[in-house]
């Protein structure tokens, strides 16, 4: 197939490009290389994805007027797998406009550009802060989502109701994917495994919001990309549930669907599988919660399981221990 991957030089988007790839699609790659991190980063994982055949590097910002639009007529993808975004839940806090723009707009621009050129799938990246101050555990995606707590959130649980929208107004089936706090090599250098690996190896403290009381379902990058794959073929028709926990729209081809480990972690365990990994102890700087941050997530993998017969299950220490052996490789450290 012909497969368009937003956000291709980012984290997930990074890795999802090499899996189509090996498996024999031809994959576009759009990119703006926001340098929300080091943007050296971005150019070295397209690096490696321009050394691999069939892969196209675009680089623009999807809000610009009419790039996207003229990209999908001239390329005519099959599918579309949408997972630029401008990340975070701290740098929300400060730069909430960076949010509405990369996540909103460029969302916007993306939906228009398929309204005019369909394709057979659109899947796109929502995240398990939907869920905000949610009680009830594990989250499931029939959850009522109405509290966000941070712009990061809030955003994409806009980009959901928009594409939901699009999907009933334009027949467009839609999948959101709901991310649980994906972690491992090629890694995003402001998440806190990346944070704390590089701390601990040059012997700087560590700072542990509300004192490492939280819980995380932590989901290695592999078993995402698994699962992202095996979604692609899974189109989804309105009102046709496959399980009784299916979040398919009554009145569109569109549903919403977790991928995450089911099982959260406790922070502080999963600082000891970094230790461990690194053979040396953190410098502990135990520090309040965070605004908008939350103290648990934890999903409920029944509908991914049940949609495609996997379900994600790398355990924290190989995941770690994968983590910082490419973090060793790529810092020489």
């Amino acid at each position: 197939m012909k497969i368009l991957v937003t956000g291709s030089a980012g984290f997930i988007g990074f890795h999802l490009a090499q899996r189509l790839l090996a498996e024999g699609h031809a994959v576009t790659g759009i990119d703006a290389m926001v340098p929300y991190y080091d943007v050296r980063l971005k150019e070295a994982r397209h690096a490696l994805l321009e050394r691999q055949p069939g892969f196209t590097p675009l680089l623009f910002d999807l809000a610009e007027p009419g790039r996207i639009a003229a990209t999908m007529a001239a390329m005519r993808p099959d599918v579309v797998v949408h997972l630029a975004a401008q990340a975070g839940v701290r740098y929300a806090l400060e730069h909430p406009e960076s949010y509405i723009h990369n996540n909103v707009l460029a969302t916007y621009a993306l939906l228009e550009a398929c309204k005019a050129q369909p394709v057979q799938h659109l899947l796109m990246a929502s995240t398990s802060s939907a869920y905000g101050a949610n009680q009830s555990m594990p989250f499931r995606e029939t959850d009522a989502v109405a509290t966000p707590l941070n712009i990061y959130a809030a955003t994409k649980m806009a980009t959901e109701s928009i594409g939901h929208s699009y999907a009933h107004l334009w027949h467009q089936p839609v999948t959101m994917f709901r991310f649980f706090t994906v972690y491992g090599p090629w890694g995003r250098p402001d998440m806190a495994f990346f944070k704390f690996t590089d701390a601990i190896l040059r012997g700087r403290p560590i700072d542990i919001y509300n004192h490492g009381r939280m819980e995380r379902d932590f989901t290695y990058v592999d078993d995402l990309v698994e699962a992202i794959t095996r979604l692609i073929p899974c189109v989804p028709v309105a009102g046709q549930a496959v399980a009784p926990c299916d979040s398919i729209s009554p009145v569109a081809p569109f549903r919403v669907v977790n991928i995450g480990n089911a099982q959260p972690v406790q922070l502080l365990d999963f600082i000891a599988a970094i230790e461990q990994a690194c053979g040396r102890p953190a410098i502990r700087n135990p520090m309040d919660m965070q605004p908008g941050e939350v103290l648990k997530t934890w999903a409920d993998a029944s509908l991914l399981q049940a949609l495609t017969g996997y379900r994600p299950s790398t355990g924290i220490a190989a995941g770690i221990d994968a983590f910082v052996t490419w973090f060793r490789a790529y810092h020489r450290l």
